[in-house]
Order: structure tokens, then C-alpha cells, then sequence
């Protein structure tokens, strides 16, 4: 692909615009991003709510599976929230759940009773057509259970209905033959099966189930869906940064200094590589911070660790990429030929190590709960964003300068001047 010679003072720009977006947001008509002002942060960082809920109109203490369920219920909503940084416990004893989570961003009345009165709310199910109909209501399931399928010996869920449920259930079926019926927890698609045949009976089996795991977390959340009650909140409290009431401020000091440094001892060492890299930096950390603000997903202390890490990775891919342009130019060859031959030669291991890592932090977010799905998601979002910023960005900037008069000296690539000759 032909590189134009000015396109890294465009791609430059670009990075500048987007790290500014990225630090102050756009808030311009219908046209609103948050920045990083607005990042939910975590209760290590910005403290939150911790809250005991129990069961409203009940004269009896809630049994440990319906208590269950009710834990579902908010796991699910915290998890549609993007509240990864969270702890709920249930007290069998007194029929209580207890719970903790972070503030909202942009958080300034800090009222708990305003910022929990949507968690206790009953879940609703609802089994609805490919068009949005509803065609069953939780409220109608007697009951679900995990099973093992006889045939197979594969793990499956089974659903039984009440006299309407099944009914119902049955005409929705008898219309949906060779189609998806759609399973929401309140507006949370929780699961889509294929409709295979007219169900009869009030009793229905959902297969394909990947795990034993995953089969029973559908079941809670089927069962949840017609849970006998709903939680109110009994007492509340605020919660203060268990990191202390500065650590925002020290985190992000601390975090400007290392940037600052790394900078500083890649411009020296490569010279106009390293300030390539260090646009390149800008970019990963830029849109890290715009996939934590934008869909408000919690970044806690361990989240933080992640973005480290994957910085890290950036610093190490450009490192492997810049050693093998100066081999390339300590050999003799074109500034050109070095540039394509580092980038096309580093890229097996940039890429190696950090796919690898993706498939450690896919892995933490599917098994993981709480702040682990922090840590998860900032590096996966790291280690991806490595492809785009350390390589595809940072190898047309290089390209692109290589192009101009003033940029074609070797030893701006940091070699030495006898080496450059």
C-alpha cells in the first residue's frame, strides 16, 4: 500500500483529537461522549453504597433458593449496568441480602436511598416472539431445573408452567416452529432457543447448553423470574474509598509521571521512532479510557492493573519492532526496506504475545465476577487496541515521515552516527 508523505501529520491530529476527547468528553447538542471525568469508578477508588435489602409483604423468611434467585436478579442488573465492581451476599438466617457497589459517575448528591431504589425492584421474564411480543410472562413458570439429558448425557434446562403459562406456551410454539423464542430478564436477553416443534403439556426442555455451569445460571434466572416478593431496602450507608479518599489523585499524578517517562527515555534511546511511539501510546491509553466512560463500565484498582499491563505490552511490541528496524538498518539496507522488513518481521511475536493475553482476559471476564471483570476488560481493550496503535498507527506514522528530506537520516531511527553512515 502507497503511503502519502504528509498522512502522520493527519494521523497525528487524529490521536490529539481523540486524547482530548477522551480527557474532556464532547457534550455538543444531541452529540454527547464522556470523557474520562465521567468514568464510574469503583468503591476502592470512589467508595459507594453498601445496602440490606429484604422481602416486602412477606411473613415468612425467604427460602435459600428463592434468596438466590433475588441474588440473581441483581446480578443481572448490575451486570446490564456495567457494574463490575460489586459484592452481594445473602444471609440465610434472617432472609437478608447485602449489598455493595460504587456511585454513578458525575455522582454529586450521593443519596443511597435515590441510587438503590431500582435494585429492589422484582425482576420481570418475559418470553417474547423475534418481533418484540410477549407471548409468556415469568410469573407463569412453576418452576426450572437442570437435568441431564438421557440421549445425549449433555446438561439441559427444564421448564414446567402453570395451567395459563402452558397454554399460552403452546400457542407461542405452535407459531414459532423452526424459529427463535426470545428469554428476557426485564429488557436483558438471557437466552434465544430454537422452537423446534409445538410443545404441549406445560413442560419444555432447552438444550444445547455449553456447560452444567451455564445451564444453571439460566435456570436461577428463569426461576428468579417469578420470584413470590419483592426487596426493599431496610438500611443503607455510604461507603468510603477503601483506597483512601485521595487515591484518584495520586493514581492519575502517578500515572502522567510513568507516561511522562516512558516518553522521555524512548525519544532518547530511538529518536523519531520514539516519538512515533509515544503517539502511538497516546492512542491505546486514549481510547481505553473512551471504552471505560462511553458505556460506563466500572473501573476499579484492579482494572487500573490492567491498562498497566497492556501499556506495558505497547512499550514492549514497539520495542520489538524498533530492534528489528535497526538490525534491518545496521545491515545496510534502505530506510524503507528496514521499516517494512521490522514491522513484517516483529509482528509473529507482537502478535503471539499478545493474543495470548486476550484469550487470558476473555477468560477472567466469562469466569470471573466483581472487580476481576475489571481487570478482564481493560486488558483485552488494552492488548487489541496494541494491533491498532503499536503496529497499524504507529507503522503508517513511521512510514510516512520516512518519506520527507528531513526525516530520512538514520540516525534519527536511533543509530548511532557511525552505525548511520
Amino acid at each position: 500500500m502507497k503511503t502519502n508523505k504528509h498522512i502522520y501529520i493527519l494521523v497525528m491530529l487524529l490521536i490529539a483529537g481523540i486524547a482530548l476527547t477522551a480527557v474532556f468528553g464532547i457534550n455538543v447538542g444531541s452529540i454527547q461522549v464522556k470523557g474520562m471525568k465521567d468514568i464510574r469508578f469503583g468503591i476502592d477508588i470512589r467508595g459507594g453504597v453498601e445496602a440490606i435489602f429484604e422481602p416486602a409483604n412477606l411473613d415468612r423468611i425467604p427460602t435459600e433458593s428463592e434468596l438466590e434467585s433475588a441474588r440473581v436478579i441483581m446480578e443481572t442488573r448490575m451486570d446490564a449496568q456495567n457494574i463490575l465492581d460489586r459484592e452481594i451476599t445473602i444471609d440465610k438466617n434472617t432472609g437478608h441480602i447485602i449489598i455493595r457497589f460504587p456511585w454513578k459517575s458525575g455522582e454529586t448528591d450521593f443519596n443511597p436511598q435515590k441510587a438503590i431504589a431500582e435494585l429492589g425492584e422484582t425482576a420481570r421474564l418475559t418470553f417474547r416472539d423475534p418481533q418484540g411480543n410477549i407471548l409468556v410472562e415469568g410469573k407463569d413458570v412453576k418452576e426450572s431445573k437442570v437435568q441431564l439429558d438421557k440421549k445425549t448425557n449433555q446438561p439441559v434446562v427444564t421448564l414446567e408452567f402453570n395451567e395459563k403459562g402452558a397454554k399460552a406456551f403452546e400457542e407461542a410454539t405452535e407459531k414459532l416452529v423452526n424459529q427463535h423464542i426470545s428469554i428476557y430478564m426485564d429488557e436483558t436477553l438471557i437466552s434465544a432457543p430454537t422452537v423446534t416443534q409445538k410443545i404441549t403439556g406445560g413442560n419444555s426442555v432447552i438444550t444445547n447448553m455449553e456447560s452444567a455451569e451455564e445451564a444453571k445460571s439460566l435456570s436461577d434466572k428463569i426461576n428468579s423470574g417469578a420470584l413470590p416478593f419483592s426487596l426493599v431496602s431496610k438500611n443503607h450507608s455510604t461507603i468510603t474509598p477503601t483506597m483512601g479518599s485521595g487515591a484518584l489523585d495520586v493514581m492519575i499524578k502517578a500515572g502522567l509521571i510513568a507516561f511522562a517517562a516512558v516518553c522521555i527515555f524512548m525519544i532518547i534511546y530511538y529518536k523519531l521512532l520514539g516519538v512515533v511511539a509515544c503517539f502511538a501510546l497516546l492512542l491505546q491509553i486514549s481510547v481505553q479510557m473512551l471504552a471505560l466512560s462511553i458505556p460506563q463500565i466500572t473501573l476499579t484498582i484492579t482494572g487500573i492493573a490492567g491498562i498497566i499491563l497492556s501499556i506495558g505490552m505497547g512499550v514492549d511490541a514497539n520495542v520489538i519492532i524498533y530492534e528489528r528496524i535497526k538490525e534491518e538498518l545496521g545491515g545496510g539496507k534502505t530506510l524503507g526496506y528496514s521499516i517494512d522488513t521490522g514491522y513484517d518481521k516483529a509482528f509473529s511475536a507482537v502478535f503471539d504475545g499478545n493474543i495470548t493475553t486476550i484469550a487470558a482476559a476473555v477468560i477472567m471476564m466469562i469466569f470471573g465476577t466483581g472487580s476481576m471483570l475489571s481487570f478482564g476488560y481493560t486488558l483485552m481493550v488494552g492488548c487489541i487496541l496494541n494491533f491498532v496503535s503499536g503496529v497499524t498507527a504507529s507503522k503508517i506514522m513511521t512510514k510516512s515521515m520516512s518519506l520527507n528530506e528531513a526525516f530520512m537520516k538514520k540516525s534519527l531511527y536511533g543509530m548511532k552516527v557511525k552505525e548511520a553512515r
